[in-house]
């Protein structure tokens, strides 16, 4: 962050000084940063998601530096917590495949088989851990036969907290004069919620402590199940988001409430009236928006948009990435049986902009922030 220089009365007070700084997030023009109003973000909305993630280990401050620096408009923490009860960011609470804990001879003892969300889960996991013990962690790739290069940065960097995401994206925001948004998802709630390590309360007040401020918040938070976004409701104006997966599955408070319903029933249009009761953006995967064909390519889009925007809601989708594997087979380079290759991103999230989407997750924000562009000057 580049220094301030405070008028002489203020130095006579530098505790107030402070409490002022931290708490407007504005620029020298007056306007607040941190809490933009509605007119933000702009649209199409360029999400990293994870960071840039195709080009740097997923949730790491570089990764999250990197796609700021490649445009993106919002950087996306998975948020899971800590033994001490600190939220971090990690796509899983189990860490075995994002960091170099299998490793360490003194913490092997850690390892264990846990149930998450009805599922046998066996390594090391993020609530056995105090915040210091995870800071003795580095991060590494999670998928290192698609993204061969991202290797070359295993074991460098830390597991970052919420709030040195925070601090990064608030010294980003004033050092370009550009608001750079969160968009955090709270992982596993039921679970963490029955360990006695909730998530909802420590994510709102960590918002707040920092300045943002309700529905003007540069700040989506999204999950999974439906159970904590309506939890989330009563404790903040701020946007929430409802993650929609596969239509076969299943919120995982549904399952635990056993009551039989699936993504299936939320992606109707009586569903998503549902949804825009406490939620202000649906965002289901992406082949739920342009389903695939038999033989891999982007078919006709669904009335999915259509339906979300009659409800009321705002559509975001997830995830678009540039490596070969996740392109339809047209899209893809040559050879296009390569894991790690890197075809045409450019032109499957330009097909999602066609579709009507409001902002989309991408692994590589430099290839999204290109299509926007694009997308935008026709």
């Amino acid at each position: 962050m580049q220094q301030t220089v405070f008028p002489s009365f203020l130095r006579l007070v530098p505790l107030v000084a402070a409490v002022f700084i931290a708490g407007c997030g504005g620029d020298d023009d007056g306007r607040d940063l941190l809490n933009p109003g509605a007119a933000w973000p702009p649209v199409p909305t360029v999400t990293g998601h994870r960071g840039a993630s195709a080009v740097r280990p997923e949730h790491t401050l570089a990764a999250y530096q990197k796609a700021i620096e490649d445009g993106a408009d919002i950087v996306e923490p998975d948020l899971v917590a800590t033994k001490d009860g600190v939220l971090v960011a990690r796509h899983e609470n189990e860490i075995s495949g994002t960091t170099n804990v299998s490793t360490l001879s003194q913490f092997a003892s850690r390892k264990t088989t846990k149930t998450i969300d009805g599922v046998a889960v066996t390594g090391w996991f993020t609530e056995d851990f105090t915040l210091a013990e995870l800071k003795t962690l580095r991060a590494r790739e999670r998928i290192p036969n698609n993204r061969p290069a991202n290797v070359s940065f295993n074991d460098q960097f830390e597991i970052p907290t919420l709030q040195e995401v925070i601090d990064l994206v608030r010294r980003e925001s004033e050092a370009r004069n550009k608001t750079i948004g969160l968009y955090p998802e709270t992982k596993h709630p039921t679970y963490f919620k029955n360990i006695g390590l909730p998530l909802e309360k420590r994510l709102v007040d960590t918002l707040v402590a920092n300045g943002y401020k309700g529905k003007n918040a540069a700040v989506y938070i999204q999950s999974f199940e439906t159970a904590n976004l309506k939890e989330l409701r009563g404790m903040t104006d701020m946007r929430l988001v409802q993650l929609l997966d596969s239509p076969t599955n299943a919120p995982y408070d549904f399952v635990a409430a056993r009551n039989g319903r699936t993504y299936a029933d939320l992606i109707t249009p009586a569903g998503l009236k549902e949804i825009a009761a406490y939620a202000d953006v649906v965002s289901p995967y992406k082949e739920i928006i342009i389903p695939r064909t038999s033989a891999n390519e982007l078919g006709a889009p669904t009335q999915f948009v259509a339906n979300a925007r009659a409800a009321g809601l705002k559509v975001h989708t997830w995830t678009l990435r540039p490596e070969n594997p996740f392109l339809p087979v047209s899209l893809r380079a040559a050879p296009v049986t390569s894991l790690s290759q890197r075809g045409n991103a450019v032109a499957e999230i330009t097909a999602y902009l066609n579709a009507g989407i409001d902002g989309f997750f991408t692994d590589d924000p430099a290839s999204g922030r290109a299509a926007v562009n694009a997308f935008t000057r026709k």
